[in-house]
């Protein structure tokens, strides 16, 4: 896993991170919480020692998910940024939001019990790129609004 700095940030460009040593424990959470965190089907999150990240631009806000857990996003444009224990030196930051997000390969999974009974199948629905679903006219209008590193 790559250990050089690493970038990343929200959608929106408001707050921006680096990390400056190693990453580890890349894993996806299936547990409630994250779910609902994540609006998804689990969290996909890679760890890091507190004291390797720095935020040049801006910080997330934060919410307490529960009495230990301290959730990090972007108040402006909603994006989940970190997952942090109170009780551990470590947080996590989510590996959406990795400016590389393939150096971040999940090796574990957790919160098994809040698995999805429809996340064994997803690898077997039908698939296609966003180009082949939107028309060709419609596609030119399409000018996202996601900060660009």
């Amino acid at each position: 896993m790559k250990t050089e700095k690493v970038t990343g940030g929200c959608q929106c460009g408001r707050i921006r991170y680096e990390i400056t040593g190693p990453l580890f424990n890349p894993h996806i959470c299936h547990c409630r919480m994250c779910q609902r965190a994540f609006g998804n089907f689990f969290a996909a999150l890679v760890s890091i020692k507190r004291e390797h990240i720095t935020w040049p631009k801006g910080e997330p806000d934060a919410f307490q998910s529960s009495s230990i857990i301290r959730r990090g996003f972007c108040s402006a444009c909603g994006t989940p940024l970190t997952y942090a224990n109170d009780e551990a030196g470590h947080l996590s930051v989510s590996i959406g939001s990795l400016d590389d997000p393939s150096i971040a390969v999940p090796e574990a999974q957790y919160g098994c019990e809040g698995r999805l009974p429809a996340f064994e199948h997803l690898h077997e629905l039908p698939a296609s790129r966003t180009e082949d679903d939107i028309p060709a006219a419609i596609m030119a209008k399409l000018k996202s609004r996601q900060f660009e590193p």
